[in-house]
């Protein structure tokens, strides 16, 4: 297919920042198992954290071609910086599609800012088996209180915000969950477990846990007990994100290979 002239200017963007800024510092991410604040700042400043941001809140709305290409790019050089852009993004369409206009404002305008967004669905016992989650969500007042723990959770150690999964009522199964927006300032919530990885090791995978987590109302995303179809077409999106770095990563190869050889 033929790419059009905003999505090859993206392209470029996107290798020329991953080639100047990325690849002379790709061994040290791994190494140190994180990547620096100020490579965040600078993805910021181009656009890369609010790719899929409309203009009406400061991003440049760019369609999901972009969105590969400059995942794919950017893990070329480093898999990790690709993975923590392709979860953040997709935080981001989930404030697109389910939040009100007083949440879009909020957190749309804080991923232009650079302010990194995660998921945060998985749980010791409760995988792919969503239904099975431990973690709750109960009203207390114009509050509520979520108690619970998720694990392998990208972007855990960086991300200002979090959207989490609990249950408000467990007999429902699926059909009592729900989605919660969680600021990582809010009292009662931590990080915990940092996982040591054989690869992406810059991308943060942690432990995130809930004790008495006390949560307003309205940050409660879409409807309770319609978390699980929220969780379920965000992860659609997701293996966008996870084969356009699975591209870039075989393309990034393939040029070492190449170089290599000759």
């Amino acid at each position: 297919m033929r790419l059009t002239d905003d999505q090859r200017t993206t392209q470029q963007l996107a290798r020329d920042f991953a080639e100047s800024e990325l690849a002379p510092i790709a061994a040290q991410i791994d190494q140190e198992e994180r990547i620096p604040k100020e490579i965040i700042a600078k993805m910021a400043e181009i656009g890369f954290t609010a790719l899929n941001v409309p203009e009406a809140y400061g991003g440049p709305e760019l369609d999901t071609m972009c969105k590969v290409l400059v995942v794919s790019e950017l893990a070329k050089q480093c898999a990790s910086t690709a993975e923590v852009i392709a979860v953040h993004t997709l935080v981001n369409d989930i404030f697109l599609k389910h939040g009100t206009e007083a949440q879009k404002e909020k957190y749309l305008t804080a991923a232009v800012e650079g302010k990194i967004g995660a998921f945060a669905l998985t749980e010791a016992g409760a995988g792919s088996d969503a239904a099975s989650a431990k973690t709750k969500a109960v009203v207390d007042g114009d509050d509520y209180v979520i108690n619970g723990s998720k694990c392998f959770i990208t972007n855990g150690t960086v991300a200002s915000t979090i959207v989490v999964f609990a249950m408000t009522d467990p007999k429902a199964g699926n059909h009592g969950i729900s989605a919660f927006i969680v600021e990582k300032s809010f009292p009662g919530f931590s990080v915990g477990k940092h996982e040591k990885k054989m690869g992406i090791r810059g991308s943060s995978t942690c432990e995130l846990i809930f004790e008495d987590c006390v949560i307003p109302k309205d940050r409660l995303l879409g409807k309770q007990g319609k978390g699980f179809g929220i969780a379920m077409k965000t992860l659609d999106g997701g293996r966008i994100g996870i084969a356009s770095q699975a591209l870039g990563l075989a393309e990034g190869a393939i040029e070492e290979t190449i170089k290599y050889t000759k």
